[in-house]
Formats: C-alpha cells, structure tokens, sequence
C-alpha cells in the first residue's frame, strides 16, 4: 500500500480542511514540535483504512476522531495498491445526545492512472470509480482484500506507530507466524489443503456412483452382445420371409373377395327384382282427382252468385241516399235545441253582474269621498302642528322677559308676563297630527281596496255581455240554418233505412268471402290430388329407372294402374331367372376362402417356427356363412390391414432384435467408460488424500516459514551491525528472537533485556529487513510498498542516527517503495528531500510540504 493523497476536515486537531500530497515523495519526513499533530497524520491513514488508531484503544474510542467542539470529521485517502489505486472515505458524526457514530464509510477502485488532482475539482466520484464497499462492515473485507493486511499486521509492518514500533520483534511466535503467513500469501497452501480434501470427498462420491453403474451392467457381456447379434439375424430372416409370403395371400384374398363381390351382385338384383310391387291405394287416388275438379267447379258457381247479390244491395244502398248530410241535419237540429235552452241562463248571469257591479261602484265612490276628508284632516293636523312650534318658540321667551322692562323682539314694555302653559303644544299637536295620519293612511287603502273590486267586476261584467251577444247570433245562424230542414221525425226515418241497408250489404259481403273461401279450398284440394298423382308417375318413374339396366317394358303413360302392373309381372319372369346362378356363386366363394385361409396358415407357420406367437387380428377369410355383404365389405377392409400389419409385426420383431442388441453394446461400451473412470478416480483420490494429509501437517507451511524467518533475520542482522557499529546481530531459535553481543564474549541475551535506545535498533532492522526482503520471499505476498516510522529518533546518539538515516537513504533509493519519518530532530529531518512540516495555533493544524 503507497499513500498517494490525505484529506481531512474536523479530524482530531485538523479542524479545517487540510490536504496531505504526497505524490513523487518517495522519501519524507512528517515534521513539527511536540503535540502539532505529526502523529495525527498517520492515525487518519489508519482510520481511513480501518475506522481505528491503535492509540485510542480500539473502536469504541471514535469520539476521538472528533475535533473539539465540532460536529463532523471527514477523511479520505487516495493510496495505490498492487498497481490500483482506490479511495477510502470514512466520515463520523456527533448526534443530538452528543453520541459519535460512523455516518459514512466506503471504497471505490478508480480507474487505471486516476488523476489524484481531480480531487481539487470538487468532482463526484461516485459515476467514475467502481464502488467495493458502501458500509462499514463491507470495508473491512473491502480494505484487507486491497492491502492484504489486517489492521494489527498493517500496524506491524506499513505505519509503525508509537508504541507498537517493536511489536513485531516482542511478538509471540505464534502471531509472528500468522503475521508472515499473511505478508507471504502462505495461506494459499491451506486453500490448496482445503480443495485438495475436497477433491478426495468428491472422487469417493463419484467412485461410488460408479461402482453403483458398474453393478447395474453386469448383463452387458460380450457373449450377451453375440446372442443379441444371433437373434436379430433370425428376425432379419422372418422379416424377409413374410415380405414374401403375403403377396400370395393378398392374391387369394383378392381373388375371394372378386368371387364375393360377383354373389353379393346377384344378391341384389334378385333383392331389387322381388321390391316391385304395386303400391296399395293407387285406385282410390285416380277417383279422388275426379271429384276435387267437380267440388272446384260447384264452388266457383256459388262465388258467381254471391258476388251478383253483394251487387244488388250496393244499388240499393246507394239510391237511398248520403247518410252524412242526414246526420248533419240532425246536428242542426240538436244545435238549436240546446241553445234556446241557454239563453236563459246567459241572461241571468248578465243581470247578477250588473247588480254586483252597481254595488262595489258605490263602495267604492263612498271610501273615496272617506279618503278625501281624512287627507283634510290631515292637511289641518300639520297646520296646527306648524302653528304649535310657533306657540312653544314664544313659550321659551317668555322666561326670560320681566314685567317693566322692553320685550327683546318687540323691544315694547311689558306690563305684565304670561303664564308659561304646563303643557307643550307642539307635543300635543304631534299626537294629533300622527292620529290624522294614521286614520288617513287606512281610509286610503279601504278605497284602493274597493276601487280595485269595482274594476274587476266591471271587466266580468263586459265579459259576460259579450258571451251573452255572442250566443244570441250563434242562435239567429242555427234558426235560419234549419228552417230550410225536413222535420226531426223524418231525418231519423231516413237514417234507420239506411242502417237496414247497409247491414245486408255487410252479410252480402261475408257470403262472397266464404264462396271465395270455399272456392280456394277446392282449388286446393285438385292440386293436392293432381301432387298425389305426379307423385305416384314419380315413384313408378323411379322403380323402372332402377330397373333399366334389365331392359323392362314399354309404359303407357294414360294409365298409371295398367303401367305398374305390365312392370310387377315383368319383375317376377326375371327374378325366376336369377336363382339358378346364384348358387353357383356360392360355391366358387367356398373355393375361395379355403385358399385364403391355407395362405395365410403358411404365414403363421413362420412366425412360430422364429419362436414368436403371430399377431393378432381378424380371421384371414373375408366371408363367413350369413355374413352380409356391407359387412363383407367392411371385413375385407380389415383384412388388408391384417395383411399390412404381418409385415409390421415382423419388421417389429427385427427392430425390437435390433435395439435390444444395440442397447446391449452400448452398455457394454458403458460399462468399459464406468471402469476406466473408476480407475481415474482411485488415482485421483489417492493423490488427494495424499497432498491434503502433507499441507495437513503444516510440514510445508513450517517449513517455508523458517525459510522466510531465515531470510529476514539475516537481513536484520546485517542492517543492526550496521547500525550498532558491529555490536549485535539478531538471531532466533524456536520462533523467539534473541541478539549476539559481539562486545560481551558473543552472549546471547532475550530482546526483552534490550534498553530503549537498542530496543529501537532492532526493531527498526526488523521493519526494513521486511519491507527490504518480502518482495523477493513471494510473488503472492501483500504488497509492502511502503513504510513509517514514528518511534525513537530522538534517543539515538549522532553516530547511530547517523547510520539510521544512512540505512533509511538506501532503502528509499531503490525506488521500489516509499520510506516515511515521524521526526522532531532536526538533523534527521534536514536529511529528508522531501518534509510535511506540521504546525499548529490556536483553532486548527496544518500542514505545508517543503523540500523537492
């Protein structure tokens, strides 16, 4: 893992956003006085990559993530990993309660060559990066699977922080084994353990399931294979052999079905010759048509008669004259009659309507004359009310006059002053005038009232006068109408003749409907009769159509009796001269089938000479005694399907024979398949189980393990000779770490023993020697590209700070990783091309790159 890019806001004591760069910077150098926050900076790799520093004691001590009195921390690192390069974010929140939680966290792969200035742009990276992990429990496999480390081996082997810059040399052997396991990619042989039992699990399954069809093909035997052989040859010959035979029994069949076919034509000539005989009714058919032609002819007779009388009555009718103008007289009459009686009544409503208009005229000229006084009234009560205000105004200035002295609107003396009345005029005259008022205001609507009446009675009494006038012209009209008139007595005689005739008319009519009625029915009934008789012509047309082929007798047309029975006599004298040859038919039917029956033995011979039971079906004749000859037809059918399915059954035989043998070889070739492949699987299962019982016992793993921790103790031992000038080399023995002091006899002494400043040495050996070495211990390993250190510059002495920022050079000048210093000396820092200086004041810290 190599850092390419640290951003971080609210972060500890990063109050405000602060950016760490440290493309091309190869070799740094974190720099700034005690408590800037150098440290810092590599704790915000950590937390990055695995939501923890080790100096907050796990977890739980997130809060710390926090800068005081701020809300939210966000940090995001840009690193390169195995040739990716990712982006790790994590950011963390204080709620309401003042709680601290992870808010956010992820892990995006970027693109290959993912410019890190792109980040300055404020760019969303969520549509260009492929997003590994989204929440914090997905980071965890996310991170270890891009390192290829684990946080406490990331801690031991990437950033050294302070405190834990010696854990791997004080380290159990145990978890140094893990720690090497991991940083070699060694767990790939436990994998290889792993699959290489399961291989074995697997071939035991599968060896089963072979054995399993092994047993099932013990029937497939080569001598099983040739007997199959043997008898799909015989089969073959049967098919052979029958394809032969049927040909002679479909000739016989043939030939007995021609002889069945000549019989069953005799049969039916002789059937039809005996069907002719005369059909009962045929005299009293040809009587019927006489009499339906004499009832037509009587019928039309009585129609002539009907429609002569319906003819005399209309004359009768109409020289009786128009029954309309009759009917119109008689109106007239009636007319006259009802409005002499009305006009009587008419003249009385008029009379009622004159008093009744008199009457509310008068009322109404009476309430009149009351409005005209109280409007008087009224007029009078506003005088005196006006004549009041005079009196009362003079009332008010009698109190102010004196006797002797002048009067101030007349300036005369008054001798003597007036006595002020108790009561006020105008009050008294208000009362008045709202009485006149009042009475003024009924009196006006009485009359209104009244007037109203005495209008709409006068418009009655207009309207009444009219209808009167109107029925005394209608009643002039109608009397002069009817004094022209016959009398009431003779109309109505009139009208009675009529109706007298008129009823005869209708009972003339109804007669001529019935003679029509009748006439149709007899009508009918002669084309009934003359049906009948071209029905029976038919029916003989067609029994001597059926017999033309025999060459029957001439027909006299005029007589359908004599034709039919010259044609039954001539039936007779032929059907006698068919019996004879019909025996003879049958017995060349007989000779027939006995040769059907002898072919079609032959072929059943055939099939039971090949050990097979012949088909079933129907009998190999076509004819039995009294079968008919639709049912010999159908019979004959049958029977070719019989003859086709003799061939099938052979063909059936042979291919039945022909599948069995080929089933047999193929599982013969099956079971040949099954033994190889139970022999494959024997061999694989026993490498198998012979690999997984090796990598079993870590033998391997053990071994490659001391091989490793070989390599690195002697790189650590040449890297601390030369940093303690010659002094110790580190050796191990067990898995336990223990230095030679060359200056004491070459004791041997525990790394526990050692003091700070030596502690520090050896530790630092370890770390270069494993970031040096592990490259070239395997092609599978984590990726190391990269180590910091933050411990014990400060306790060395010149000459071994010397050679530590020598040894530290030469590391950084290979070019294939990227060396970091957590520092406060000056003189190491002065060495390093390229350093973060770290600074801090009172509300945040930040940082500043100097050097190349």
């Amino acid at each position: 893992m190599r850092p390419l890019r640290l951003d971080m806001a609210g972060f500890t004591v990063f109050r405000d956003p602060t950016t760490v760069d440290f493309t091309d910077a190869d070799y740094f150098a974190l720099v700034g006085p005690t408590g800037s926050g150098k440290s810092t900076v590599l704790d915000a790799i950590c937390f990055a990559l695995y939501g923890t520093v080790p100096r907050w004691g796990g977890t739980r001590g997130i809060g710390n993530a926090l800068a005081p009195s701020a809300v939210e921390a966000k940090v995001r690192l840009c690193f390169e990993s195995a040739g990716d390069r990712y982006i790790a974010t994590r950011v963390v929140r204080r709620d309401g309660r003042g709680n601290v939680k992870t808010a956010g966290a992820g892990l995006q792969l970027m693109p290959p060559g993912f410019d890190v200035t792109k980040l300055d742009t404020g760019m969303d990276l969520d549509d260009l990066g492929e997003a590994l992990a989204g929440t914090p429990a997905e980071m965890d496999r996310a991170v270890q699977d891009a390192v290829g480390l684990p946080y406490e081996q990331f801690t031991s082997c990437v950033v050294l922080p302070q405190g834990q810059f010696a854990d791997f040399l004080h380290a159990k052997p145990a978890t140094r084994q893990q720690i090497l396991v991991n940083l070699l990619g060694l767990h790939v042989y436990e994998e290889v353990q792993v699959r290489a039992a399961e291989r074995g699990k697997t071939a035991e399954a599968k060896l089963g399931v072979i054995e399993q069809q092994m047993d099932a093909l013990d029937d497939a035997t080569d001598e099983a294979v040739d007997a199959a052989g043997a008898y799909l040859e015989r089969m073959r010959e049967l098919t052979r052999e029958v394809e032969s035979a049927v040909p002679g029994l479909r000739t016989a069949r043939e030939a007995e079905t021609t002889a069945l076919g000549a019989r069953d034509t005799l049969d039916a000539e002789l059937t039809l010759l005996s069907s002719v005989r005369t059909p009962a009714g045929l005299a009293e058919a040809t009587g019927a048509i006489v009499a339906a032609r004499a009832a037509a002819e009587q019928a039309s007779r009585e129609v002539h008669a009907a429609e002569e009388a319906e003819e005399k009555v209309r004359g009768e009718l109409a020289a009786a004259g128009d029954a309309g103008s009759l009917r119109l007289m008689l109106d007239r009459h009636t007319e006259l009659a009802r409005l002499v009686e009305q006009e009587e009544w008419f003249a009385g409503k008029v009379s009622v309507a004159e008093v009744e208009y008199r009457d509310a005229l008068s009322a109404a000229e009476l309430a009149q004359a009351e409005h005209t006084g109280a409007q008087q009234l009224l007029e009078q009560a506003r005088q005196d009310y006006r004549d009041a205000q005079q009196r009362d105004r003079a009332t008010a200035l009698r109190g102010h006059l004196v006797a002797g002295h002048a009067c101030p609107v007349c300036e005369q003396p008054v001798t003597v002053v007036p006595e002020v009345p108790r009561e006020s005029a105008v009050r008294l005259a208000e009362a008045a005038g709202n009485a006149a008022r009042e009475a003024a205001e009924q009196a006006t609507t009485r009359w209104q009232q009244r007037d109203a009446v005495a209008r709409n009675l006068e418009s009655d009494l207009e309207r009444k006068r009219g209808q009167y006038e109107h029925h005394l012209s209608r009643l002039a009209e109608v009397r002069a109408a009817v004094a022209g008139l016959p009398p009431v007595e003779a109309v109505q005689a009139r009208l009675a003749d009529l109706a007298e005739l008129q009823h005869k008319l209708e009972a003339a009519t109804a007669a001529v409907r019935a003679a029509r009625d009748a006439h149709r029915r007899a009508q009918n009934a002669v084309r009934s009769a003359e049906d009948e008789q071209r029905t029976a012509w038919r029916k003989f047309d067609t029994v001597r159509d059926g017999l033309a082929r025999f060459g029957p007798p001439p027909t006299d047309r005029d007589d359908l009796a004599g034709a039919w029975r010259t044609l039954v006599e001539w039936a007779g004298g032929e059907h006698e001269a068919r019996l004879a040859a019909r025996d003879e038919a049958d017995r060349a039917v007989a000779a027939a089938h006995e040769s059907t029956v002898r072919a079609y033995t032959a072929i059943v011979e055939l099939f039971t000479a090949a050990g097979l039971n012949p088909p079933g079906g129907p009998a190999p004749g076509v004819i039995r005694p009294g079968v008919s000859a639709s049912r010999a037809a159908e019979r004959a059918t049958s029977v070719a399907d019989a003859e086709a399915g003799l061939i099938r059954a052979a063909a059936v035989a042979a291919e039945r024979a022909e599948a069995g043998w080929q089933r047999l070889v193929e599982r013969r070739q099956q079971a040949r398949e099954a033994a190889e492949q139970r022999d494959a699987l024997l061999r694989e299962g026993r490498v198998a189980k012979s690999l997984a019982g090796h990598l079993r016992a870590n033998n391997f793993e053990r071994w490659l393990l001391e091989e490793a921790l070989d390599l690195l103790v002697d790189g650590a031992s040449r890297i601390l000779r030369e940093l303690t000038g010659g002094q110790y080399e580190l050796i191990h023995t067990k898995g336990e770490f223990f230095v030679v002091d060359h200056h004491d006899a070459g004791l041997q002494r525990g790394v526990r023993t050692l003091s700070g400043g030596e502690t520090f040495q050896a530790s630092l050996a370890l770390a270069l020697a494993l970031s040096e070495q592990l490259a070239g211990m395997s092609t599978t390993a984590a990726s190391l590209e990269s180590i910091v250190l933050d411990e014990g510059f400060g306790t060395l002495d010149a000459a071994t700070l010397d050679v530590v920022a020598a040894t530290l050079e030469n590391l950084a000048a290979r070019g294939d990783r990227m060396v970091g210093l957590v520092t406060h000396v000056q003189a190491l820092a002065e060495r390093v091309p390229v350093r973060f200086e770290v600074h801090k004041d009172a509300r945040t810290a930040y940082v500043e790159r100097v050097g190349l």
